[in-house]
């Protein structure tokens, strides 16, 4: 059974432009200012503090700035490199930091978050490359694969399943682990839960579409590296799948998990009933949030 906590936090998520005085919620449409969206992110995100126990380093990896999250209670030399979501439009260091820092504390893993290019200057593959270029960084500085736990949200985690299939196409070391919440898996976005969850999810109405053709830029959604679903996941490393049933994304998550298993891959499908996208960065405002982070953190240290 939901909990009276989630209903009202993903209410209040549901209906924050009546919050600001508008009667409709936010579109993506011809209106729409990526400029404006991402201020108004980074507003928001320089008044939030990281949690306590959690210290942060700058770093640069191959040209690329990152920022080392690193929580006091560390239970192995494992590292987190997360790939932050946005939906290849926005998200940076800042805007993700301070949900980083959680992941950090649930997985008790030094992680790594970074600035990789954005569209619609930066279209695909190019925050692609900017992810496999981080990765490829971490083993040149000695890091063992086996020792590298990879995850990221939303369009971060679109971009997780595309750098497996990525390593895996150039024969190079998978890392020891990898999970995925609330991925985007096929930029046709056809799928029935593009519908029937529309209204129920939090995301930005539309924005699958129009930010998704930033990202896209005219290039085939057929293409694995774009399109995870259409992946071959079979040699690549186990995989966490995590997903609400009310967001737009459900149905095309599930047909992902079914299409690995049937490939002879290693992935686990975590559903949870009424939550929404990407829901478990908002841990600790409600107790599905606060599960699922330890499901990942658990998942993460095996």
């Amino acid at each position: 059974m939901q909990s009276l906590r989630s209903r009202m936090i993903i209410g209040l998520m549901r209906n924050r432009h009546l919050l600001s005085g508008k009667r409709e919620r936010e579109r993506a449409d011809g209106n729409f200012s990526v400029s404006e969206f991402r201020g108004r992110i980074d507003r928001a995100s320089e008044k939030m503090k990281l949690p306590r126990g959690v210290t942060s380093e700058k770093v640069t990896l191959n040209g690329i700035q990152g920022e080392w999250l690193l929580p006091e209670k560390r239970e192995s030399e494992g590292i987190l490199l997360y790939i932050h979501g946005g939906g290849f439009i926005s998200g940076s260091i800042l805007t993700h930091r301070m949900h980083v820092a959680k992941f950090a504390r649930a997985c008790a893993m030094k992680s790594l978050v970074f600035d990789y290019r954005l569209a619609p200057e930066h279209p695909f593959p190019a925050a692609l490359e900017d992810s496999l270029s981080v990765y490829e960084s971490l083993l040149d500085l000695g890091i063992a694969p086996e020792k590298i736990v990879i995850g990221g949200e939303s369009a971060g985690a679109t971009l997780v399943l595309s750098l497996l299939l990525a390593l895996k196409e150039k024969d190079r070391p998978q890392p020891r682990r990898a999970f995925a919440v609330s991925p985007l898996t096929d930029f046709h976005c056809t799928a029935g839960s593009f519908t029937r969850n529309a209204r129920k999810d939090i995301a930005v109405l539309d924005s699958w579409h129009l930010w998704g053709d930033y990202y896209r830029n005219g290039h085939n959604p057929a293409d694995p590296l774009l399109s995870p679903l259409f992946g071959d996941y079979s040699g690549t490393t186990p995989l966490l799948l995590m997903t609400g049933t009310d967001e737009v994304h459900y149905d095309d998550i599930l047909s992902l998990y079914r299409r690995i298993n049937e490939q002879g891959g290693q992935a686990s499908f975590s559903e949870w009933p009424r939550m929404v996208h990407a829901f478990p960065l908002m841990a600790p405002l409600f107790p599905e949030a606060v599960r699922a982070m330890g499901e990942i953190g658990s998942f993460s240290k095996c």
